[in-house]
């Protein structure tokens, strides 16, 4: 990736103290920046002091909490203790919860795979939704309700409740979660769709047009945005993706945001590389009217997953294992800044809204 002058510029200004990543994003006209937490952290001082810092981060999303594996690992018996724990940080801190996830084919319990008939099927996507759904109605700004329904050849996934149920699963899930908690934002969520324009990102959007012309209600799409160092998706590629997820939904966001090193340890110019692939992201939303906010998936390296899925691979999130600001931190704070002095989002103009 090519580095610009100017992103040159946003790794070289030292940040005062005083900024921080939801201050400056919702002045430049962001909603929220957030992050995910899960429940191994939070007897974590140093770690909870970050993540209830409602100036760094004015959302907060459950990792692992609320997954069906989580919330019903028997049927008929909910279990919200994991879930609630995050909520209740949320809540005391003043910070939007955004709640994730209802179906997904990972983390589900294996009694799920026993059900194979389209009517039964249905039925239990409705209770789990309705209990879950249900259990934190009127906390949750946002619900990724489906997760990772697509294949990266543009297949739809075999999970259970497709083998039951067909596309109509997705369409019921957006359906139930609506009855059940009308005034959530409800999202379709995915990982790599964010590069225009692949078969997966081609399959999910003819998906989202068969939903939505069912009936079903889909305010929004979440591009996860995990990515390596160097690799990432260019700004322009992310900006004409979502320019076209918003000609079908009312906004996008960034959901699941971290950015890996694939070799370790890492120099200094690979940090620089990390920031700026970083700046690309929030660059790519700020300039893209629809996109509201940005989610990290979790912000230390203390905790991130990346090293569990990919051995010697990671260093992927904002801080470091100790503590200490990256220079993605920093060159994310100084094009929060620039974007907020400048205008930016005032003077966009959506080009494709319905």
């Amino acid at each position: 990736m090519q580095i610009s002058r100017l992103a040159v510029a946003y790794l070289a200004v030292v940040v005062p103290a005083s900024c921080q990543l939801d201050k400056l994003a919702k002045a430049a006209g962001l909603q929220y920046f957030g992050t995910a937490i899960d429940n191994p952290s939070l007897n974590n001082q140093n770690y909870m002091r970050v993540a209830r810092d409602i100036s760094e981060f004015g959302s907060i999303t459950p990792a692992n909490g609320q997954k069906w594996s989580n919330t019903q690992p028997s049927q008929g018996r909910f279990s919200y203790t994991s879930g609630d724990s995050i909520a209740n940080i949320a809540k005391q801190s003043g910070q939007q919860l955004r709640c994730h996830t209802l179906v997904w084919y990972n983390q589900l319990p294996g009694w799920v795979s026993s059900v194979y008939g389209k009517d039964q099927m249905q039925r239990i996507i409705t209770a789990h939704i309705q209990n879950v759904a249900g259990h934190y109605k009127g906390q949750c700004t946002h619900w990724d309700v489906v997760n990772e329904a697509m294949e990266d050849d543009g297949r739809y996934r075999n999970n259970p409740m497709y083998r039951a149920m067909g596309v109509d699963y997705i369409t019921h899930a957006f359906k139930t979660t609506a009855q059940t908690d009308p005034a959530a934002r409800l999202y379709y969520n995915d990982f790599n769709i964010e590069r225009c324009c692949n078969a997966k990102i081609n399959a999910t959007l003819s998906m989202l047009k068969t939903v939505i012309s069912a009936g079903a209600p889909i305010h929004g799409v979440g591009m996860q945005g995990h990515s390596r160092v160097g690799k990432s998706p260019s700004k322009r590629e992310m900006k004409e993706t979502m320019a076209k997820f918003g000609e079908l939904v009312d906004e996008v966001a960034f959901t699941e945001v971290d950015i890996r090193h694939t070799k370790l340890p890492t120099t200094a110019a690979d940090r620089d590389q990390q920031a700026l692939d970083y700046v690309e992201v929030v660059g790519a939303c700020l300039e893209t009217p629809k996109c509201v906010g940005i989610t990290v998936w979790d912000f230390t390296d203390q905790y991130s997953w990346i090293p569990g899925q990919y051995p010697g691979e990671g260093e992927a999130c904002l801080w470091d294992r100790n503590y200490n600001k990256k220079p993605a931190y920093t060159a994310i704070v100084n094009l929060l800044q620039s974007a907020a002095s400048s205008g930016l989002r005032a003077s966009a103009t959506p080009s494709s809204f319905r």
